[in-house]
Protein backbone atom coordinates (compact mmCIF):
# COMPACT_ATOMS: atom_id res chain seq x y z
CA UNK A 1 0.00 0.00 0.00
CA UNK A 2 2.47 2.51 1.10
CA UNK A 3 4.50 1.64 -2.54
CA UNK A 4 1.54 2.13 -4.12
CA UNK A 5 1.09 5.55 -2.46
CA UNK A 6 4.09 6.77 -3.34
CA UNK A 7 3.89 7.78 -7.21
CA UNK A 8 0.52 10.19 -6.12
CA UNK A 9 2.92 11.56 -3.65
CA UNK A 10 5.52 12.41 -5.57
CA UNK A 11 2.91 13.65 -8.47
CA UNK A 12 1.21 16.05 -5.75
CA UNK A 13 4.76 17.62 -5.15
CA UNK A 14 4.95 18.67 -8.58
CA UNK A 15 1.63 19.33 -8.91
CA UNK A 16 1.79 23.34 -7.77
CA UNK A 17 4.45 24.05 -10.55
CA UNK A 18 1.63 23.88 -13.25
CA UNK A 19 -0.62 26.71 -11.98
CA UNK A 20 2.43 29.17 -11.56
CA UNK A 21 3.03 28.76 -14.48
CA UNK A 22 -0.22 29.48 -16.17
CA UNK A 23 -0.37 32.60 -13.84
CA UNK A 24 2.28 33.53 -15.39
CA UNK A 25 0.97 33.64 -18.76
CA UNK A 26 -2.35 34.95 -17.86
CA UNK A 27 -0.20 37.95 -16.28
CA UNK A 28 1.06 38.75 -19.62
CA UNK A 29 -1.24 37.77 -22.39
CA UNK A 30 -3.33 41.33 -21.87
CA UNK A 31 -0.48 43.46 -21.81
CA UNK A 32 -1.00 44.50 -25.75
CA UNK A 33 -1.70 47.72 -27.20
CA UNK A 34 -5.21 46.74 -27.89
CA UNK A 35 -5.95 46.15 -24.19
CA UNK A 36 -4.57 49.78 -23.70
CA UNK A 37 -6.94 51.01 -26.04
CA UNK A 38 -9.87 49.25 -24.84
CA UNK A 39 -9.18 51.06 -21.12
CA UNK A 40 -9.17 54.34 -22.74
CA UNK A 41 -12.82 53.96 -24.84
CA UNK A 42 -14.26 52.08 -21.42
CA UNK A 43 -13.18 55.23 -19.11
CA UNK A 44 -14.17 57.85 -21.58
CA UNK A 45 -17.63 55.76 -21.79
CA UNK A 46 -17.82 55.22 -17.98
CA UNK A 47 -16.38 58.44 -16.99
CA UNK A 48 -19.29 60.15 -19.19
CA UNK A 49 -21.97 58.36 -17.94
CA UNK A 50 -21.03 58.28 -14.01
CA UNK A 51 -18.25 61.39 -13.39
CA UNK A 52 -15.54 61.18 -12.05
CA UNK A 53 -16.67 59.93 -8.75
CA UNK A 54 -19.51 57.82 -9.52
CA UNK A 55 -16.70 55.54 -12.03
CA UNK A 56 -14.83 53.02 -10.55
CA UNK A 57 -11.58 50.82 -11.76
CA UNK A 58 -13.52 47.68 -11.58
CA UNK A 59 -16.35 48.73 -13.52
CA UNK A 60 -13.94 50.41 -16.11
CA UNK A 61 -12.40 46.98 -16.64
CA UNK A 62 -15.45 45.29 -16.96
CA UNK A 63 -16.85 47.26 -19.57
CA UNK A 64 -13.19 46.82 -21.24
CA UNK A 65 -13.35 42.89 -20.81
CA UNK A 66 -10.27 42.96 -18.84
CA UNK A 67 -9.14 42.50 -15.23
CA UNK A 68 -9.09 45.15 -13.08
CA UNK A 69 -5.42 44.71 -12.70
CA UNK A 70 -4.87 46.01 -15.65
CA UNK A 71 -5.66 49.32 -14.94
CA UNK A 72 -2.72 49.97 -12.59
CA UNK A 73 -0.46 47.45 -15.09
CA UNK A 74 -1.38 50.39 -17.88
CA UNK A 75 -1.85 53.50 -16.12
CA UNK A 76 -1.54 53.11 -12.69
CA UNK A 77 -4.76 53.86 -11.08
CA UNK A 78 -8.29 55.70 -11.47
CA UNK A 79 -6.43 59.27 -11.54
CA UNK A 80 -3.88 58.59 -13.97
CA UNK A 81 -6.19 56.59 -16.82
CA UNK A 82 -8.98 59.93 -16.43
CA UNK A 83 -6.09 61.70 -17.45
CA UNK A 84 -5.15 59.79 -20.07
CA UNK A 85 -8.88 58.76 -21.29
CA UNK A 86 -10.39 62.65 -20.37
CA UNK A 87 -7.78 65.44 -19.99
CA UNK A 88 -5.91 65.01 -23.04
CA UNK A 89 -6.93 66.84 -25.58
CA UNK A 90 -8.09 64.95 -28.73
CA UNK A 91 -6.59 67.32 -31.25
CA UNK A 92 -3.96 69.99 -31.79
CA UNK A 93 -5.11 73.96 -30.10
CA UNK A 94 -2.81 75.78 -32.46
CA UNK A 95 -4.08 73.33 -35.66
CA UNK A 96 -7.66 74.39 -34.61
CA UNK A 97 -6.77 78.67 -34.33
CA UNK A 98 -4.96 78.58 -37.55
CA UNK A 99 -8.51 77.04 -39.38
CA UNK A 100 -10.46 79.15 -37.25
CA UNK A 101 -8.67 82.20 -38.27
CA UNK A 102 -9.05 81.31 -41.83
CA UNK A 103 -11.94 83.40 -42.64
CA UNK A 104 -13.14 86.96 -42.49
CA UNK A 105 -13.67 88.14 -38.61
CA UNK A 106 -17.47 88.61 -39.30
CA UNK A 107 -18.05 84.99 -39.58
CA UNK A 108 -15.91 83.77 -37.37
CA UNK A 109 -18.52 83.01 -34.51
CA UNK A 110 -20.34 80.74 -36.90
CA UNK A 111 -16.95 79.03 -37.61
CA UNK A 112 -15.92 77.86 -33.76
CA UNK A 113 -19.84 76.74 -33.19
CA UNK A 114 -19.04 74.61 -36.21
CA UNK A 115 -16.00 73.24 -35.62
CA UNK A 116 -16.58 73.01 -31.75
CA UNK A 117 -20.11 70.82 -32.71
CA UNK A 118 -17.99 68.78 -35.54
CA UNK A 119 -15.09 68.23 -33.65
CA UNK A 120 -17.53 66.31 -30.65
CA UNK A 121 -20.02 64.71 -32.83
CA UNK A 122 -17.15 62.84 -34.79
CA UNK A 123 -15.79 61.47 -31.39
CA UNK A 124 -19.52 60.99 -30.06
CA UNK A 125 -18.92 63.53 -27.06
CA UNK A 126 -17.06 61.17 -25.42
CA UNK A 127 -14.60 63.37 -23.61
CA UNK A 128 -16.59 66.67 -23.16
CA UNK A 129 -19.47 64.76 -21.17
CA UNK A 130 -16.86 63.15 -18.89
CA UNK A 131 -15.29 66.20 -18.11
CA UNK A 132 -18.60 68.27 -17.27
CA UNK A 133 -19.57 65.15 -15.24
CA UNK A 134 -16.65 65.63 -13.11
CA UNK A 135 -16.58 69.02 -12.75
CA UNK A 136 -17.63 68.92 -9.18
CA UNK A 137 -16.16 65.79 -8.07
CA UNK A 138 -12.44 66.52 -9.64
CA UNK A 139 -10.43 70.05 -9.80
CA UNK A 140 -8.60 69.18 -13.34
CA UNK A 141 -11.65 68.56 -15.04
CA UNK A 142 -12.32 72.27 -14.44
CA UNK A 143 -8.83 73.52 -15.16
CA UNK A 144 -8.93 71.18 -18.46
CA UNK A 145 -11.91 72.27 -19.42
CA UNK A 146 -10.96 76.27 -18.76
CA UNK A 147 -7.50 75.59 -21.01
CA UNK A 148 -8.69 74.11 -23.34
CA UNK A 149 -11.89 76.24 -24.43
CA UNK A 150 -10.64 79.70 -23.59
CA UNK A 151 -6.95 79.64 -22.86
CA UNK A 152 -5.62 77.63 -25.62
CA UNK A 153 -8.37 78.32 -28.39
CA UNK A 154 -10.30 81.07 -27.06
CA UNK A 155 -7.89 83.66 -26.41
CA UNK A 156 -5.92 83.04 -28.86
CA UNK A 157 -8.91 83.99 -31.19
CA UNK A 158 -10.01 87.04 -29.59
CA UNK A 159 -6.25 88.07 -29.56
CA UNK A 160 -6.01 88.13 -33.21
CA UNK A 161 -8.85 90.31 -33.90
CA UNK A 162 -8.07 93.34 -31.30
CA UNK A 163 -10.68 93.64 -29.62
CA UNK A 164 -11.65 95.35 -26.31
CA UNK A 165 -12.30 93.16 -22.91
CA UNK A 166 -10.46 89.87 -24.41
CA UNK A 167 -10.57 88.01 -21.36
CA UNK A 168 -14.78 88.45 -21.14
CA UNK A 169 -15.16 88.22 -24.47
CA UNK A 170 -13.32 84.80 -24.13
CA UNK A 171 -15.07 83.55 -21.53
CA UNK A 172 -18.39 84.24 -22.68
CA UNK A 173 -17.62 82.12 -25.92
CA UNK A 174 -16.59 79.51 -23.27
CA UNK A 175 -19.91 79.35 -21.93
CA UNK A 176 -21.80 79.08 -25.09
CA UNK A 177 -19.97 76.52 -26.04
CA UNK A 178 -19.76 74.79 -22.40
CA UNK A 179 -23.97 75.20 -23.13
CA UNK A 180 -23.87 73.33 -26.29
CA UNK A 181 -22.03 70.25 -24.97
CA UNK A 182 -23.98 70.11 -21.71
CA UNK A 183 -27.30 70.63 -23.86
CA UNK A 184 -26.62 68.16 -27.04
CA UNK A 185 -24.19 65.62 -25.25
CA UNK A 186 -24.80 64.92 -21.63
CA UNK A 187 -28.63 66.27 -20.86
CA UNK A 188 -29.42 65.48 -24.64
CA UNK A 189 -32.13 67.83 -24.74
CA UNK A 190 -34.14 66.86 -27.91
CA UNK A 191 -34.36 68.49 -30.57
CA UNK A 192 -30.83 70.06 -29.79
CA UNK A 193 -29.02 66.98 -29.26
CA UNK A 194 -30.20 65.61 -32.92
CA UNK A 195 -30.18 68.84 -34.53
CA UNK A 196 -27.81 68.85 -37.77
CA UNK A 197 -24.17 71.10 -37.01
CA UNK A 198 -25.49 73.67 -39.71
CA UNK A 199 -28.97 74.39 -37.96
CA UNK A 200 -26.81 74.59 -34.67
CA UNK A 201 -24.07 77.41 -36.88
CA UNK A 202 -27.46 79.39 -38.00
CA UNK A 203 -29.30 79.38 -34.83
CA UNK A 204 -26.18 80.24 -32.82
CA UNK A 205 -23.05 81.67 -34.47
CA UNK A 206 -24.52 85.01 -34.22
CA UNK A 207 -24.54 84.93 -31.03
CA UNK A 208 -20.82 83.63 -30.36
CA UNK A 209 -20.22 86.79 -33.05
CA UNK A 210 -21.64 89.31 -31.07
CA UNK A 211 -19.33 88.43 -27.86
CA UNK A 212 -16.35 88.66 -30.75
CA UNK A 213 -17.32 91.81 -31.97
CA UNK A 214 -19.96 93.45 -30.96
CA UNK A 215 -20.92 95.83 -28.24
CA UNK A 216 -20.95 93.51 -24.98
CA UNK A 217 -21.34 97.01 -22.33
CA UNK A 218 -18.24 97.87 -20.01
CA UNK A 219 -17.03 95.52 -17.24
CA UNK A 220 -17.86 97.49 -13.53
CA UNK A 221 -15.05 98.29 -11.81
CA UNK A 222 -15.15 98.00 -7.83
Amino acid sequence: MSTSEQPGTAANATAPAEPRAQTRKRGRRPAGQDTREALLTAAREVFSELGYEGATVRGIASRAGVDAAMVNHWFGGKEALFASAVLQLPFDPGEVVAELLQGPPDSLGERIVHRFVTVWDTTAGGAFPALVRSLASHDQAAISLKNFLIKHILSRVVASIDADQPQLRAALCASQLIGIGMARYVAEFEPFASADPETLVTAIGPTLQRYLTGDIGSARSN
